[in-house]
């Protein structure tokens, strides 16, 4: 081995490395990282939701064979380049996708198939929570998919003892404790920025509603407790272990980070937990966050309340809807070139279509077309349903250029409705903003397009194809740095020296989005019929 690869090697049996895994939509990742925060190994494992009785769910067990399969990769990369078994890790840190439903009785055994955060059937929940807490609850939040189930009547809600989110499940099976990140947990039920754990009020507020009070159970009892980051939060049982690693090399004993959501680690990820910045996380679903310097003045049903992993409030705006619609027509493109006996690699395929969105064939505004991304139900657009849908008019400048200018101004219109408010209505100031996320791999189209839609600059960071994962574990890392608050860890250590590109929204662009956005919306009433016409199932 070189020196540099000895090094590497004397830091992994020192057990100076910090692994970090996400749970996303679509992929599960996992980052080895060393003390300098520099990447050692990687896993992946793909999945996707499915749904179950009219919920979007996932199978428990891929959960586990995810997990399994992502750190196999990493535990195998180690051997392979390194020569020797991954037996210590120094810290370890989860995350996920935020919000959904994962409830337990008192036995610890799941009561039903884990809900996710896609599910819209709890509006009757979030219009009632919001009115009484005049606080926004969003659909997606815990609290809502529990109260839902209360409105229901649901057979299994008296024997709820423990509910949380799929960061906290997975933490709480390796640990034995049930804890959650204080950002995780604000994606349950609201956090109060003072206290750094759960508004009291509110929860006094649930538990007086008549069909609450009749259950055997409080609220209080019923929640994870909340940490802020660099808590210890445990460490890693022989049990867990071997969950982790049948194989029965890895070590117990690992300290554990508080388990996070994707949001925090994406705040994490692109250096945006100091107020006034801010960061826009695109995956399956899309969230762009800023870190407030007040709350809000009224109830905003578009913004969502969130804390940083610190534990100071966020607004973000977050569409369930991104990349599921665009990635079905690549793939659709990919087929094609099969046919005619082309073998494409994604890098080539995604930056040949992306970049001719911006080239000189592309019309500012796409040219009369319009991309509906919607998959799943959507909130901010009204819906409690989806359907993709690409529509044009008779007259529309219908060339390749249009088609994925559209598609890509189509991904990034549901989000630009929050943000919308908190700049314009709320006036929110942004001092920078950073975009994550496997769209942005191809330089610069991406990048431009969300200058256009949000009208300001947007900064790519050298870590953000590492995204959540390699978030998390920095912040697992940062369980020995808890000393020095997280902003100043992460201005002065991780980022001290990081490299970034920024693409200034150009005038052309913004003027063509907005008058997308316009048709966009005034067009809705086709996405709902869509909805109405074409049900799910029909024969």
């Amino acid at each position: 081995m070189s020196d540099s690869q000895d090094q590497v090697a004397e830091k992994i049996s020192s057990g100076r490395t910090s692994l970090g895994i996400e749970f996303g939509s679509t992929r599960i990742k996992a980052v080895l990282i060393d003390d300098e925060r520099n990447t050692i190994a990687t896993g992946d494992y793909g999945w996707q939701s499915h749904l179950v009785d009219g919920l979007w769910s996932y199978d428990v067990d891929k959960i586990w064979r995810g997990l399994q399969s992502v750190y196999a990769d990493v535990a195998d990369c180690v051997e392979a380049q390194y020569g020797q078994k991954l037996v210590r890790i120094g810290q370890i840190g989860f995350s996920a996708m935020m919000h959904g439903y994962l409830a337990f009785n008192e036995d610890g055994e799941l009561l039903v198939p884990f809900r996710t955060w896609q599910n819209t059937n709890t509006s009757e929940a979030h219009e009632r929570l919001s009115q009484l807490f005049q606080y926004n609850i969003p659909e997606r939040w815990s609290i809502a998919h529990l109260y839902q189930a209360v409105l229901n009547d649901e057979p299994h809600i008296g024997s709820v003892r423990y509910f949380t989110t799929l960061a906290g499940y997975v933490h709480w099976k390796l640990t034995g404790r049930k804890v959650l990140g204080v950002g995780d947990a604000s994606g349950m039920f609201p956090i109060d920025p003072q206290t750094k754990t759960y508004e009291q009020d509110f929860i006094e507020q649930f538990d007086a509603l008549p069909e609450v009070a009749a259950q055997p159970w409080k609220l209080e009892d019923l929640l994870p407790e909340p940490l802020v980051a660099g808590t210890p939060a445990g460490e890693l049982t022989a049990e867990g272990a071997a969950l982790l690693d049948p194989s029965g090399v890895l070590q117990s004993g690992v300290a554990l980070a508080p388990p996070e959501g994707d949001a925090g680690t994406g705040m994490v990820a692109t250096n945006s937990v100091r107020r006034r910045t801010g960061n826009v996380s695109a995956g399956t679903s899309i969230f762009a966050t800023v870190v407030l310097e007040h709350k809000l003045s009224t109830l905003r049903p578009e913004v969502d309340l969130v804390t940083t992993p610190a534990g100071d409030l966020a607004g973000m705006s977050h569409a369930n809807n991104f990349t599921s619609d665009l990635n079905a027509w690549i793939n659709l493109f990919r087929e094609f070139a099969q046919l005619n006996g082309g073998s494409v690699s994604d890098a080539d395929l995604y930056g040949e279509l992306f970049r001719s969105a911006i080239s000189e064939q592309a019309d500012p505004d796409a040219g009369g077309m319009l991309a509906y991304p919607f998959r799943t139900g959507e909130f901010l657009a009204g819906l409690a349903e989806g359907r993709p849908l690409f529509v044009r008019e008779p007259e529309a400048r219908f060339n390749l250029a249009n088609f994925m200018r559209a598609q890509l101004f189509g991904a990034f219109s549901p989000v630009t409705i929050g943000m919308n408010v908190m700049t314009h209505d709320e006036g929110v100031q942004i001092d920078s903003l950073v975009g994550h996320g496997g769209i942005f791999a191809t330089p610069v189209v991406a990048q431009r397009i969300l200058a256009a839609a949000f009208d300001t600059p947007i900064r790519v960071m050298t870590t953000a194809s590492e995204g959540g994962a390699w978030g998390m574990a920095v912040l697992a890392g940062y369980l020995r740095h808890a000393d020095t608050p997280l902003a100043d860890y992460l201005d002065d250590v991780v980022f001290a020296n990081a490299q970034s590109v920024t693409e200034d929204p150009q005038s052309a662009d913004v003027e063509g989005f907005r008058m997308f956005f316009a048709r966009f919306m005034q067009a809705l009433p086709v996405e709902r019929t869509a909805v109405e016409c074409m049900p799910i199932g029909a024969e």
